[in-house]
């Protein structure tokens, strides 16, 4: 195995297994045709035909989209399409930064392959014998990656609250940590990747931050996502994260970019250029 390997598993995208997903005009997904099918039942929200699933033009503003959409949901999950929803609300829109045109349940952002966003915090110490990171295990009961290893703070960006605000209540919620030190966390750059799963596409940008944690501060997880902490010298983490597929897959990716930038793997890598082709482009057809 290889830190390549580690990147080429987060991208696993082909257009031409999927149809369109439009909204207004504008093209803001991904959808499997499964999916698709068990949407052509409610015409009246979406019209579903070989090549995209259009949500209906009746619907002309924020709130009606959202109300429209939200009603199919919950149909689909009284009709066991959808195991249940998440009552958390995501954006759907054409980028970051500009205004969404609705909102769905973060439970259907995967099956309708909208872009979504996420915060992910290397939380490091420079301690006397060298560099570390804080590892968190994501408890054995998580839809998403059970027992995998993951970062100090990490969580989806959902709509109505800044990243800074977000980062802080993941910060406490997930490690205890306190508001004023993760509001030192540092933002350096984002990472982008496609990957279809069985839920549909994930079509993510983590934004990736870092902070420095003091030697003193141990963290805490306060909502029972994560089973326990530990703090590994960066080789160790360079060595679970090449040789086993030990932390979650987008984990490992924000990694990569993590030892890149602080000089940890270097030119000297033969798959250096690749790495940092993926960590800045994204990987082939998988990058946005």
């Amino acid at each position: 195995m290889s830190f390549l390997d580690r990147v080429r598993a987060c991208h696993g995208f082909r257009p031409d297994e999927f149809r369109r997903f439009v909204v207004a005009g504008e093209p803001v997904g991904w959808v499997l045709p499964g999916f698709a099918e068990a949407l052509r039942p409610h015409g009246r929200v979406f019209a579903v035909t070989e090549a995209e699933v259009r949500l209906s033009d009746e619907l002309r503003d924020f709130d009606a989209r959202t109300r429209a959409v939200h009603g199919v949901l919950e149909e689909l999950v009284r009709s066991k399409v959808l195991r249940k929803l998440r009552h958390e609300a995501y954006p759907v829109g054409t980028g970051w930064g500009r205004e969404p045109l609705l909102t769905v349940d973060r439970a259907v952002v995967p099956p309708f392959g909208i872009e979504a966003y996420g915060i992910h915090v290397n939380g490091f110490v420079r301690a006397r014998d060298g560099l570390k990171l804080w590892v968190g295990r994501r408890a054995k009961d998580k839809a998403t990656a059970p027992g995998k290893l993951d970062h100090l703070v990490a969580g989806g960006h959902p709509h109505g609250i800044s990243l800074a605000d977000n980062l802080v209540k993941e910060a406490q919620e997930e490690a205890n940590i306190p508001e004023a030190l993760a509001r030192k966390a540092m933002p350096v750059g984002a990472v982008s990747y496609r990957l279809r799963n069985e839920e549909g596409l994930r079509n993510d940008i983590l934004f990736i931050y870092d902070l420095e944690v003091p030697e003193d501060v141990t963290p805490e997880n306060t909502d029972g996502e994560v089973e326990e902490f530990f703090l590994w010298p960066v080789e160790r983490v360079m060595e679970v994260l090449r040789e086993t597929d030990s932390f979650k897959f987008n984990v490992a990716l924000v990694l990569v970019d993590f030892l890149i930038r602080h000089g940890f793997i270097g030119p000297e890598d033969p798959d250096y250029e690749a790495l940092v082709h993926g960590r800045v482009r994204g990987w082939g057809e998988g990058g946005g």
